[in-house]
């Protein structure tokens, strides 16, 4: 009981000290978010896997429960935020462990929701879709941009992660909903999602607005990573591949390390453009 006071207490003193990075003004940084290459979006797309496959490995497999998984991730992300909040610069260890970290609590804020509060898919997707049309609103009225090329200040960075958030939280209802719900199966929501993402791939070749076509993309490769994660480690009575969780989370958890390390030691490049 002491120890869960305690770490209440550092939550809460973590919490308010972000509050406070939000209200107090800031000197501009390096911009904080990494450059949209592929690397990008393969480390994006894995670590959505991971959050999948991750968050039913310890709710289920450990045995910790949807309820605590989601407190210890939960824990263990604001203190990640607070390292990547006070970084001056990308460091890509510390920015892609939050990504990982935020696709872990947004799995389980929409399991929470749906196993423990009964919330139907149809309720969560819709309320998280209002959700992300909000912040999208105030971070726009705010600052004038929702460019990941300008997040340099802190306040845009506070932004910038409360969309990240809520597009992990809506990707997984919506993934839930479209191969749960709605029958369409793992195999078939990894095509659909996936062809999505291409169809939005072209409408940016073809000039459409490169900070919208990069937010559809960003919310799309959630239920992307989901279904490809439940594809490979469901059993293969329920249509997957029958990898299980621990095989598939720590095969793309290897190709992330790589692929962070990669981009932490390799040259630097100044962004082209202020595109997505």
């Amino acid at each position: 009981m002491p120890d869960s006071v305690g770490l209440c207490a550092v939550t809460a003193r973590m919490a308010g000290a972000s509050m406070n990075l939000f209200s107090t003004p800031v000197g501009t940084m390096a911009n904080k978010v990494p450059e949209v290459t592929v690397i990008f979006w393969i480390i994006k797309i894995m670590s959505t896997t991971v959050g999948e496959t991750g968050a039913d490995y310890l709710a289920v497999r450990v045995g910790l429960g949807t309820a605590l998984t989601a407190a210890i991730m939960g824990a263990l992300l604001i203190v990640m935020l607070g390292l990547q909040l006070h970084a001056r610069r990308y460091e890509p260890w510390i920015y892609w462990t939050t990504v990982v970290l935020v696709s872990i609590v947004g799995t389980q804020i929409t399991d929470v929701l749906t196993d423990s509060l009964g919330v139907s898919l149809y309720a969560s997707t819709c309320a998280f879709a209002v959700a992300l049309a909000l912040a999208f609103a105030i971070w726009f009225a705010v600052e004038r941009t929702l460019s990941i090329h300008t997040i340099f200040t802190t306040r845009r960075e506070v932004f910038y992660w409360a969309a990240v958030l809520l597009t992990f939280a809506l990707g997984t209802a919506a993934g839930d909903l479209a191969t749960e719900a709605l029958g369409l199966g793992f195999g078939f929501g990894v095509v659909v999602f996936g062809g999505l993402i291409a169809a939005v791939a072209f409408t940016y070749a073809s000039g459409v607005d490169a900070v919208l076509t990069f937010w559809l993309a960003y919310i799309l490769t959630r239920p992307l990573g989901a279904s490809l994660g439940d594809l490979l480690s469901q059993a293969k009575d329920y249509g997957g591949f029958g990898l299980g969780t621990v095989t598939t989370s720590l095969a793309f958890l290897s190709v992330i390390v790589v692929l962070v390390g990669y981009a932490t030691f390799a040259p630097r490049t100044v962004p082209a453009s202020e595109a997505g």
